[in-house]
């Protein structure tokens, strides 16, 4: 289809160009279904469940994993309106489509599952890499004038968001940080979250506890620490390169070849921000929050893995679904 026939029909019908963005939502879902049942399928029974339940249900397992990374993949951030497209233009594609509030439910459940394929893809993409990207970003859950009279995800005070500052957008912001470990490819290796004012460095000290080891690790000065960097390297053989500040008495160059490497992870946060609307929470919980979060990078990690096998740049995102 050309240019030009786009901005007809466009006119015609003005959520076309959405749909077209969406592609064609059974073809997607059938891709990242097979992609699950292919990694899941020591650990699925005969009807793609993990469990054995009562009552067999509309959808199984794997198929409320495969939806929620269609939704994510194809920019949503409104179920609401994902699902009134999946009844309406879509009824004979998913004849066994649960209610939202059902697939919401089981899709919590399930978080720990959709963990295990994002690990499980990601170390597939990553087999052989010996150099990491780590960095973190904020992730607001609504607007800093309303922190004092919000109350979502304050159910447990551990858990509860608080006030953090974004060096970035130089202004204050009210909920968590995203902290990320990818490899200088793009593809994520270790997640976590935690408050917003956690700083960054504290970090270091869950990464040894992950499956990385024997590689390097590229921080910005906010994980400069002699006690972390010394800790990493005796524990896990972790070599952390990081620049020094202006003022330090054994101030090294930071290598250009670091620095243009780290560029990768500040591209990644622009797509996931962009393309998968990581600033755009409307979970009122904790667990809602970090589904949705692990679902999101889930989804980034599956468009990487079908690039691949399609022999195509594996941070083409927009372009992953047009094969």
């Amino acid at each position: 289809m050309h240019y030009t026939e786009i901005q007809y029909f466009s006119r015609e019908n003005k959520h076309y160009s959405i749909n077209l963005l969406m592609h064609n939502l059974k073809v997607n879902f059938d891709k990242f279904f097979q992609i699950t049942k292919s990694f899941f399928c020591q650990s699925v029974d005969m009807n793609d469940n993990f469990q054995n339940y009562i009552r067999l249900p509309k959808m199984s397992d794997c198929e409320i994993i495969a939806l929620s990374l269609t939704a994510e993949s194809t920019g949503n951030d409104s179920e609401n309106y994902f699902f009134g497209k999946l009844k309406s233009t879509y009824s004979a594609d998913f004849p066994n489509l649960i209610d939202r509030s059902n697939f919401n439910r089981r899709r919590k459940r399930l978080r720990s599952k959709i963990a295990d394929l994002n690990q499980s893809m990601a170390d597939f993409l990553n087999e052989g890499e010996n150099a990491y990207i780590v960095d973190s970003i904020p992730v607001p859950i609504c607007q800093i004038v309303r922190e004092k009279r919000s109350k979502i995800c304050r159910e447990n005070f551990l858990t509860a968001p608080d006030k953090g500052y974004s060096a970035v957008s130089k202004a204050y912001y009210f909920g968590y940080k995203l902290h990320l470990v990818t490899s200088v490819r793009g593809v994520f290796a270790s997640m976590d979250i935690s408050k917003a004012s956690i700083h960054d460095v504290h970090y270091l000290s869950d990464i040894k506890y992950s499956k990385l080891n024997n590689c390097t690790l590229l921080g910005d000065k906010g994980y400069l620490s002699k006690t972390h960097q010394l800790d990493l390297f005796s524990s896990c053989n972790i070599k952390l390169e990081t620049p020094k500040r202006l003022n330090q008495i054994d101030k090294q160059k930071f290598e250009p070849v670091f620095r243009k490497l780290r560029k990768r992870i500040e591209t990644l946060f622009s797509q996931l921000c962009d393309q998968f609307f990581l600033k755009r929470n409307y979970a009122k919980t904790v667990t809602g929050i970090s589904t949705r979060l692990i679902s999101k990078i889930s989804a980034v990690t599956a468009l990487q893995y079908i690039n691949f096998l399609n022999n195509k740049p594996i941070n083409n995102l927009k372009y992953a679904l047009d094969c």
